[in-house]
């Protein structure tokens, strides 16, 4: 029995390093003061996003901490905890700092962001990037701004050409009627 419940929390450890080393980030909260319906709203957006909530013993997530770069999260591993593991650098922070705006009862605490520890203040700046479809559409914006201001001036440029053609052809046929006028004129005297 006793060797049983040690293989288990062994497991438990394992898989807590597993979801850390693979996961892009990770965000320890506080939920203490949530009632069942708000964790089950928590849960529901995070799962909207690609983002797993788990909940785990403290010791457990002390033990799978021990001895790696994210040694200094034991010290906010106290109280009931909850870590969200997104793939997604930002997707975790975001929907947990926009579900805390709204749940003063929920706190986050600190977490892992691309193998980096970062505290509570990283966590809200991270919260206030877009998504990574968002993230894309920016960087195509800021790639197309280019080329569709270059395809805006070759289009004036183009225009002024026109417009200048059409004056000197103005120009031309002026000439050319007056120097009919002028021959018909010298012809009928």
């Amino acid at each position: 029995m006793r060797n049983e419940v040690l293989e288990n929390k062994q497991a438990v450890v394992a898989e807590i390093q597993e979801k850390i080393n693979n996961s892009g980030s990770a965000v320890i909260v506080e939920y203490r003061g949530l009632n069942v319906g708000q964790m089950t709203e928590l849960r529901r957006q995070l799962r909207a996003e690609g983002v797993e909530l788990k909940v785990y013993k403290n010791k457990l997530f002390q033990r799978a901490v021990e001895g790696t770069d994210f040694e200094d999260l034991k010290a906010e591993l106290v109280g009931p905890n909850a870590v969200a593991f997104g793939e997604d650098a930002v997707a975790p922070s975001r929907v947990l700092a926009a579900f805390a705006k709204k749940n003063k009862a929920l706190v986050l605490k600190a977490g892992i962001v691309d193998g980096k520890t970062v505290n509570t203040e990283e966590i809200k700046e991270l919260s206030s990037l877009p998504n990574y479809e968002g993230m894309i559409g920016m960087i195509a914006g800021m790639l197309q701004s280019p080329i569709r201001s270059f395809a805006y001036a070759l289009s004036q440029v183009a225009e002024q050409m026109g417009n200048g053609e059409e004056t000197v052809a103005v120009e031309e046929t002026t000439e050319v009627v007056e120097e009919t006028t002028e021959t018909t004129e010298a012809q009928e005297a």
